[in-house]
């Protein structure tokens, strides 16, 4: 994908399990961040099960998001394998969702890969699920996305 510039505007589809807590909060602090640095990203999240396909995302991600001033992410749907012909990066939140997704018929592997290789100090880590914990886990949650999508960015930055 090319902005009305010329420059690459990457597209990015962040994925965990119900697309209710991680992705959808990953892909709201992406587009607010790129947005305040003025920096043409495509995002979008999705779950790779179905259970809360058209809700939105769980209450606790909702305040949390509102605390920081973040504007709400999408509601949530369940990843399709014309993602792969949507998106340049699909990026899982752990290595559960990660084999799901390269298991999905026509998957491309080449383009998905977990949130946490994107930082040299967390590879290989995987970005914890809060839904059975309480609200203390969705600001853990909020600080370790905020600072995994700062070292994606600044790998996603067009040069």
């Amino acid at each position: 994908m090319t902005s009305p510039t010329g420059s690459f505007a990457p597209s990015v589809l962040f994925v965990c399990l119900g697309n209710i807590c991680r992705s959808p909060m990953a892909e709201s602090i992406l587009i607010h961040k790129a947005s305040k640095q003025g920096l043409s990203i495509s995002v979008d999240s999705a779950g790779t099960g179905n259970w809360h396909a058209g809700d939105w995302p769980d209450p606790r991600t909702l305040q949390v998001l509102d605390e920081n001033n973040i504007p709400k992410a999408t509601k949530a749907r369940q990843i399709k394998t014309e993602d792969f012909d949507r998106f340049d990066y699909i990026i899982a939140m752990d290595k559960s969702n990660y084999n799901n997704i390269v298991r999905l018929p026509g998957a491309d592997s080449q383009k998905v890969s977990l949130l946490l290789d994107w930082n040299p100090a967390t590879e290989g880590m995987e970005v914890p699920d809060p839904y059975y914990g309480d609200y203390q886990d969705f600001q853990e949650l909020f600080h370790i996305l905020d600072t995994a999508i700062d070292h994606l960015i600044s790998q996603l930055k067009p040069i």
